[in-house]
């Protein structure tokens, strides 16, 4: 017998968070983990878009981070979840660090800001970059409400849109695409 997807339960505007405890679907909190949630298919799109096999291998690395973070926020901070979740770690962020730097490595100094651009990959992470930045910004938001937010969910977002930011500029360098700089216009 398999299981049905559809509960019925949704259908006058809640949800419960893990824990059970039931709240609005505009709650902050289901914004927060539904916008890492969207990251993370982000992210998977950017890994179906390049063939880097190290790269490949770091994202799938972060989407196993993204369902961490998600089910840390999908906890109600209020009660002691049945199950035992994932923890998120420093070294999770220290892997980011040495990816970036890495990746730095290989990539000329920016003289200018860069325009997103220049082939579906490079665009694709770019987006993903800044639906990071807006989980970020939703965690914040959560934390300013004194809503938890373990700090290390919201360094670690921010050191992900910097390893999104040079991943793009990797991919570029790796598919000969050219960097777009930004020309103001004056």
């Amino acid at each position: 017998m398999s299981l049905k997807i559809y509960t019925k339960t949704g259908d006058l505007g809640k949800t419960s968070l893990i824990g059970g405890t039931k709240v609005p679907k505009s709650h902050i909190r289901i914004e927060t983990y539904g916008t890492v949630d969207e990251l993370n298919s982000y992210v998977g799109l950017v890994n179906d878009h390049i063939t880097d096999a190290h790269s490949n291998s770091i994202l799938k690395e972060i989407q196993d981070r993204l369902f961490t973070i998600g089910s840390s926020l999908a906890c109600d901070p209020e009660k002691e979840p049945l199950m035992k979740m994932p923890d998120l770690k420093e070294t999770d962020i220290s892997l980011l660090e040495k990816e970036i730097d890495a990746m730095n490595e290989t990539l000329p100094p920016m003289k200018s800001f860069l325009l997103p651009g220049g082939h579906v990959a490079v665009s694709t992470t770019h987006v993903a970059r800044c639906v990071c930045r807006r989980a970020e910004r939703c965690c914040v938001n959560m934390q300013q409400q004194e809503l938890f937010v373990d700090p290390l969910v919201i360094k670690y977002l921010n050191r992900l849109s910097d390893y999104l930011f040079v991943l793009a500029r990797y991919i570029g360098h790796l598919l000969n695409v050219a960097e777009i700089p930004w020309k103001p216009r004056v």
